[in-house]
């Protein structure tokens, strides 16, 4: 499968602002959610976990990729990616986030595929400013076609 392949309809995206992490936890997974990736305790899981052990999801300056395990409420496997306008903080973390990549893994090999051809995007730094900088949907649909 190609890296668009994994994000349903609906889940590239920009917002403009966050008031706070948790919400751009919750826009992050918002495309999964309605097209029932996960459930919605998947998210209260992402958000437990954020507070219990910090965003261990941050990939890199500005990039994140909010999961929790499979068995707390993810459905099928999928992406969805959120860019901020506007970065948030994170709890112990002084690394701001823009970048937001929602992983959805049904069970703990199927999203080994999607990993594979989001670490071929993403290890190159000029794809993560590509990313980072993007001014719309379409930029960011056509960057991940590339991929």
């Amino acid at each position: 499968m190609r890296l668009r392949d994994y994000f349903p309809d609906g889940a590239i995206a920009i917002e403009n602002a966050v008031k706070d992490w948790q919400q751009a936890i919750d826009f992050s997974m918002e495309a999964l959610l309605k097209q029932h990736y996960i459930t919605h305790e998947y998210i209260d899981a992402i958000k437990a976990s954020t507070l219990n052990h910090g965003p261990y999801y941050i990939l890199a300056p500005g990039v994140a990729m909010p999961h929790a395990r499979p068995e707390n409420g993810a459905l099928k496997t999928g992406l969805s990616l959120v860019l901020l306008n506007h970065s948030v903080l994170f709890p112990a973390c002084d690394e701001p986030v823009k970048l937001l990549i929602g992983l959805s893994a049904a069970n703990s090999d199927a999203h080994i595929g999607a990993i594979q051809a989001l670490s071929e995007l993403l290890c190159e730094e000029e794809n993560i400013n590509r990313l980072l900088t993007a001014n719309s949907e379409t930029q960011l649909r056509n960057i991940i076609a590339e991929a």
